[in-house]
């Protein structure tokens, strides 16, 4: 019989439950129950209540205290390279001239084995140690980096190599057949682990892209790859795709996808900020997800590419599913608490309300469990979900609402290289990473 053992760890609590719902507890208990191997949230109370309610097993029981900590669930990355960690600070001065200069030469270096599981090793044990936990992720074109990532990644972290077949440099470029061999490897080797990552539409070609694509709708298998990011990155592509006879009278960016099969329910579109309203109307007929990179997004004064601002006012009028992701190395920092800070700070200064912290967890977190389809057992601490938490140094002063220690919590960090310290533990199914 498998014995059940109670943990109790007690801090304030965070909980998000939608865009303007953040259950809070300023001195909670999170009840933990582990009944095997598998380790449950059984509830969460005050910490009064909780004495009350336990006092037997509190004599008994596991007390774990993180004094002048919050507790929130582990953080989901919707949209990050982790082969792109070297370039993060790069200058940047425009998104395909970045990726000439300096992305696509440091990715070539993933072609040794060796580097690439260094990296590996060290990227992933950062990723988790910053609280990010799930997500979706971008590898090279090398099959031995995208087992690495594995080997090293912790959480519900969907990986895919990213496919390049045209419009690449030579240390990168695949033939059609090769980069088709390799995603069916991924498809069978990892399964529903693995994420199809045509690069772009400009670095894959429509052929390889409906040939995977059709792949892994089959195998009810996600994909992921880069939509619309900067007005001339749609133009080359239009320009482009009108060399293809069956693409001549596409009139979209959105549209080149959707005739590839790109497009559906376990679908991911990084970036998506310039959109036309058919665009939206197709997207939102498919319930492909968008993720926003308000980090990478940003003005190059703060780090980033200056590709504009996601309107999630507008993607939410349509009805279409989003959530927050960090692009590294787009992105300059791993943490997701940066991306909250920019998500919020760049709507506000553009007058846009709405942007509140409440939401900026919850599209960091529960936001991408649903998208992923994963939301019936983690991305929050609801009763019957997976112990999967990050602990954060708290402000030192108390405050009543969620929103206001949130903004308190992200705020007090001044040097945005340094959110990654702001967390004291992360614990995946019950067990301490960090």
């Amino acid at each position: 019989m498998a014995t059940r053992k109670l943990t109790f760890y007690r801090a304030s609590i965070l909980n998000p439950q939608d865009d303007n719902t953040c259950e809070y507890w300023m001195d909670g208990v999170l009840v933990t129950i582990q009944s095997g191997s598998q380790h449950k949230v059984l509830e969460i109370l005050p910490y009064r209540t909780a004495c009350e309610k336990y006092v037997e097993d509190f004599a008994h029981a596991n007390l774990v205290e993180f004094p002048g900590g919050v507790i929130v669930p582990g953080f989901f990355d919707m949209h990050f390279h982790w082969v792109q960690d070297d370039v993060r600070l790069m200058p940047k001065d425009s998104l395909l001239q970045w990726l000439d200069k300096y992305t696509f030469p440091t990715e070539a270096k993933y072609a040794n084995k060796t580097y690439a599981k260094q990296k590996a090793k060290k990227f992933f044990a950062r990723l988790s140690a910053a609280g990010t936990l799930g997500g979706a992720c971008y590898s090279s074109v090398h099959d031995h980096a995208l087992d690495y990532a594995f080997e090293y990644a912790k959480g519900d972290v969907l990986i895919g190599n990213v496919l390049m077949t045209m419009q690449s440099p030579a240390s990168l470029l695949q033939e059609s057949k090769v980069a088709i061999k390799s995603a069916m490897r991924g498809m069978k080797k990892y399964r529903h682990r693995y994420v199809l990552t045509p690069r772009f539409a400009i670095a894959t070609d429509p052929i390889t892209m409906q040939v995977t694509a059709k792949e892994a709708n089959k195998r009810k298998i996600f994909k992921q790859t880069h939509l619309s990011e900067t007005p001339s990155e749609i133009e080359f592509v239009m320009e482009l795709y009108k060399q293809y006879p069956a693409f001549k009278k596409v009139k979209s960016y959105t549209e080149i996808y959707h005739k590839v099969g790109m497009l559906g329910s376990r679908s991911l579109m990084g970036h998506a900020i310039h959109l036309k309203n058919s665009e939206l109307g197709l997207l939102k007929r498919t319930r492909t997800a968008l993720v926003h990179c308000p980090t990478s997004n940003a003005p190059l004064r703060d780090k980033g590419l200056g590709s504009g601002l996601f309107d999630f006012k507008k993607i939410e009028r349509y009805g279409i599913r989003w959530a927050l992701g960090s692009d590294i190395g787009g992105g300059p920092f791993l943490s997701m608490l940066d991306v909250m800070r920019s998500f919020v700070q760049q709507n506000k200064r553009k007058g846009r309300r709405g942007a509140s912290y409440i939401k900026a967890l919850y599209r960091s977190t529960l936001a991408g469990a649903e998208i992923l389809d994963v939301a019936d057992r983690t991305g929050n601490l609801d009763h019957g979900k997976e112990v999967n938490f990050v602990v954060l140094k708290a402000p030192t002063k108390k405050f009543e609402k969620a929103e206001v220690l949130l903004e308190k919590l992200i705020d007090q960090t001044k040097n945005r290289a340094h959110y990654d310290k702001q967390v004291v533990a992360t614990y995946l199914q019950g067990q301490r990473l960090k």
